[in-house]
């Protein structure tokens, strides 16, 4: 099992938006950045869970726990000329873009603020990538010891 950070803007679609969906369940989809492409194509394993995290907004953080309940497949808003995600470079016949499904696990009782994940960047999460400068992958990987140790952070 792998396990996983997902990103999302909570005006586009929030933890809220997916518990609300049916059978607490939708596709991860409008990635547009080729190094997270490939972690959804190449590497996110059905039964992996990722982290959901609130980005772009006054407070980012972990929100809750999603599972990986089916693997890669491409992304159909890539296809959609009236979608804000369209990429004419797609083919349906060569996709240049992948979603996978997630389904909510459960929502953290207590919002794990970006703040928060800080005061630990020196130590315990020192190789934690949402930590480094820079970094706007909307995907990226989680180490285990890194997960486990978020799970302990109150």
């Amino acid at each position: 099992m792998r396990y996983w950070l997902l990103k999302s803007e909570p005006g586009d679609f929030s933890i809220d938006d997916l518990a609300a969906s049916e059978n607490q369940s939708t596709c991860w989809d409008g990635v547009r950045n080729y190094q997270a492409r490939n972690f959804i194509r190449n590497e996110m394993k059905k039964g992996d869970l990722a982290f959901f995290y609130h980005s772009s907004c006054a407070e980012p953080g972990i929100t809750g726990i999603v599972e990986i309940t089916r693997e890669a497949y491409p992304d159909e808003t890539a296809f959609d000329h009236n979608d804000k995600h369209f990429d004419p470079k797609s083919q349906r016949s060569d996709p240049r873009w992948y979603v996978v499904d997630v389904q909510l696990k459960h929502k953290l009782e207590k919002y794990l603020t970006l703040a928060k994940l800080r005061q630990h960047a020196g130590d315990s999460l020192s190789a934690l990538q949402l930590l480094k400068r820079g970094n706007r992958l909307s995907v990226m990987p989680i180490a285990p010891d890194d997960w486990k140790f978020i799970l302990t952070i109150d």
